[in-house]
């Protein structure tokens, strides 16, 4: 059995998945989610450099909220019921699967990029914070709706149920999810003004110096005092497991930035109120920023570098960053109220 489900490919995997879930279960045209609202009401903008936890023992950048947050505050905000299962077995896991596709739900789950066989090779690696729907299953292959891909793709069983259970920091542990119901009229409005808020109180009332903006100014220190502390070949692995995570998990720091201007344009015209059309051009200027940061870093790492890629340079952009985003989020904060 193949749910009918409206597949639409977007830039990034949760807040696709919580749109294409939202809008399947809503139906109707006029409150249909894009991702930009998605990834604003479900307050995803962040930043956090937490040094003291590893990836692949390399320091931890994060553009973005936790993971799972994005649909919880959605679906928090618009009065929507969720179920959400955890296992502690494979087999367990995969019958409660069928089970839900049997019922003719399609099923959110959280799993382990590397272990989905539809990734090209250069495009895998160890990430268990992919999230996918599942739509049904033909033979021994589960029909998945993938966010970021175009198209619907298959998945063998014993892919789906390593991706599901993949080892490592943030297991997923079989996670997966439905909607059991949606109100019957979905108010938009008071989900914009707490995305808005809670974002806001994210990034500029935190009270620790490595999130928000102020760990956006924090990293920029950091990046300067690199080459001093490490030589230039721990430098070169720093800088470039900083690039992966701003440029290739997920949409990164520049593509979050870009989202996050969608939703504000978007916003503005459903709230009626055009100065957050401005907060939207600064939220842009600021993911190009990111970008230039990105190629000053990647000519470093290359031995490219010129007086303009130095880390002194690298530190003078990110503090441009955290200067545009610190004034964009507190008058966000005012405009929420």
């Amino acid at each position: 059995m193949i749910i009918d489900f409206k597949h639409t490919q977007s830039a990034h995997c949760e807040c696709g998945v919580t749109a294409n879930l939202i809008n399947d279960a809503v139906k109707d045209s006029d409150q249909q989610l894009s991702e930009a609202l998605a990834f604003g009401m479900g307050q995803g903008i962040f930043f956090g450099y937490l040094p003291f936890i590893k990836v692949n023992e390399l320091p931890l950048t994060t553009f973005r909220c936790p993971v799972g947050k994005i649909f919880k505050s959605v679906t928090r905000a618009l009065g929507i019921d969720v179920k959400w299962q955890k296992f502690s077995s494979v087999p367990t896991a995969m019958d409660a699967l069928d089970r839900e596709l049997d019922k003719g739900h399609p099923v959110g789950c959280r799993t382990g990029g590397y272990w989905l066989p539809y990734f090209p090779p250069a495009l895998r690696f160890h990430f268990n914070m992919h999230n996918i729907v599942v739509i049904g299953k033909e033979g021994d292959n589960y029909i998945i709706s993938d966010p970021v891909f175009p198209s619907v793709v298959e998945c063998p069983a014993k892919d789906l149920a390593l991706a599901r259970f993949a080892k490592g920091a943030l297991a997923p542990k079989g996670s997966m999810y439905r909607i059991t119901r949606v109100p019957e009229k979905i108010d938009f409005k008071p989900a914009l003004l707490t995305g808005l808020k809670g974002a806001a109180k994210s990034m500029v009332k935190t009270p620790v110096p490595f999130l928000g903006t102020r760990g956006i100014r924090f990293l920029g220190k950091c990046v300067e005092r690199w080459p001093k502390k490490f030589g230039n070949e721990k430098t070169v692995l720093l800088l470039g497991q900083l690039i992966r995570m701003q440029e290739e998990i997920g949409t990164g720091g520049g593509g979050f930035r870009f989202m996050y201007s969608a939703f504000l344009q978007q916003a503005a015209g459903i709230l009626d109120d055009p100065r957050l059309i401005t907060m939207a051009e600064q939220m842009t200027a600021s993911g190009d920023l990111w970008r230039r940061f990105a190629v000053k870093a990647a000519r470093h790492c290359k031995g490219r570098a010129t007086q303009d890629d130095s880390v002194q340079a690298m530190r003078q952009v990110l503090n441009t960053c955290a200067d545009i985003e610190t004034r964009t989020f507190k008058e966000l904060l005012s405009i929420a109220g």
